[in-house]
């Protein structure tokens, strides 16, 4: 056999392309989801991501290294399949504000996306990108480059939410609209009349990468690649709003464009992200690592049925047909793929903010229905149990502070009572169930 060199510098010369999308918050999931959709639909370089990175600073550097260049492995039950996405134009850290900025009210810009994290709309300065002071809230940065695009004349554009929040395209509007009334009250007209914030639901399981996977590379591309990403083969993105100044034809991808977005978005909010919530922390103080695991569990694949049934029921109405039956069943397939070996740990992560968009709804939607919220309660007291287990568990999560100091109490129904005033003021009252979430 003959040996092959790997080395950095194996890698092709990337595409050329033009810089009409800023993206804010790349990681893993951005890079599986959006930029993969950017790559297959953009076939003439038109499209290209200036991209900022969110908590890893250092994700830039790996990806200049290959020219912004990385491989997706698709990973399927039994197969993997490897494509080099090509959609990054650079990638630099998101402590770079001033390049965003200059990046935003660039005129050729046309469309700015965020995967920020549910945390990532508060509009508090919390967020980091690796290094010793905090950044500027995501809205306060979006304002910034909003308010120089309009002292530059550059035009209108679309600001497209990719996170895993309910109405995620509203909320972005009105925590950047607070933010640029700080900077100046006349950016606030300006943003309303030429900025569209559109609505999107965003699907594709997408776990970290590991040296196995990175391995994986080396042995069918030949290549070392730093910024490898896995994710399922299925995604899924629904998109609702306004384009000013054009969009990639990404429906040539696999994308939607509805003129109603809501019953796509709590369909995939609730049964899979709450779904993936009960299964982390139900499956976690049972001992488990992954989904998969989780759900071969027998006493968490009923809990989980009795979730989704819940949920079910308290969907909006529709007119449109979500075919629930079937997206269930699609879901559990999703989740037994154990070759994905999707983290319960990594899912966990940032629950304070998860749980409210994607849990204490359906519990709020039970509980004005006079119908027991158990299935949905259960996920907020192993999640709860599971903090007060090990308060090692705050190391990275965006909301330490106001977690630590519910768990500061003494006794662990107080600190429960304390964990679920901070989900919902009221929450630990509403219910029949939840005082015995500490237990």
């Amino acid at each position: 056999m003959t040996a092959v060199r790997l080395d950095r510098s194996s890698w092709p010369a990337a595409r050329d392309r033009s810089a009409r999308i800023v993206h804010v918050g790349l990681g893993n999931f951005s890079r599986a989801h959006q930029a993969w959709y950017t790559a297959r639909a953009d076939e003439t370089g038109e499209w290209g991501i200036a991209a900022f990175t969110g908590r890893h600073g250092d994700l830039a550097g790996r990806l200049a290294r290959q020219g912004g260049l990385y491989t997706l492995i698709e990973r399927g039950p039994v197969t993997d399949r490897l494509t080099v996405i090509d959609a990054l134009c650079f990638a630099r850290p998101g402590a770079d504000l001033a390049g965003l900025v200059q990046a935003i009210a660039a005129p050729q810009t046309a469309l700015v996306t965020l995967t920020v994290t549910e945390a990532g709309y508060r509009p508090v300065a919390t967020s980091r990108s690796g290094d010793a002071e905090p950044l500027p809230s995501v809205p306060t940065r979006l304002a910034r480059g909003l308010d120089a695009r309009r002292r530059a004349a550059a035009g209108p554009l679309a600001v497209i939410s990719c996170d895993n929040l309910h109405n995620n395209g509203s909320v972005l509007r009105a925590r950047t609209l607070e933010a640029a009334e700080a900077i100046d009250p006349a950016l606030i007209g300006w943003i309303e009349s030429q900025v569209a914030f559109v609505t999107t639901s965003v699907d594709r399981i997408t776990p970290r990468a590991s040296d196995s996977d990175r391995a994986v590379v080396q042995r069918e591309l030949h290549r070392i690649d730093e910024a490898v990403v896995v994710s399922e083969p299925f995604s899924d993105w629904v998109l609702c709003g306004e384009f000013p100044a054009g969009r990639p034809k990404w429906e040539d991808a696999g994308a939607r464009f509805v003129s109603q977005i809501e019953p796509w978005e709590l369909r995939k909010l609730w049964l899979l992200n709450g779904g993936h919530s009960l299964l982390a922390y139900v499956g976690l103080l049972r001992g488990h690592q992954t989904v998969a695991a989780a759900v071969a569990d027998r006493d968490i694949s009923l809990a989980l049925d009795e979730f989704w049934d819940l949920v079910v029921r308290h969907l909006p109405a529709t007119d449109l047909d979500l075919d629930l039956p079937a997206y269930r069943r699609q879901l559990r397939e999703r989740f037994v793929n154990a070759r994905i070996g999707y983290p319960l740990e990594q899912i966990a992560g940032d629950g304070l903010d998860k749980l409210r968009n994607r849990i204490v709804p359906v519990i709020e939607a039970a509980l004005a229905a006079g119908e027991s919220a158990e299935p949905a309660v259960r996920v907020i007291r192993a999640w709860a149990q599971w903090l007060i287990g090990d308060a090692s568990r705050l190391r990275t999560d965006q909301n330490a502070e106001l977690l630590r100091s519910a768990l500061d109490s003494r006794g662990a129904d107080a600190q429960a009572r304390g964990l679920l005033e901070l989900l919902a003021p009221g929450l630990f009252t509403m219910t029949t169930t939840i005082s015995e979430v500490g237990q």
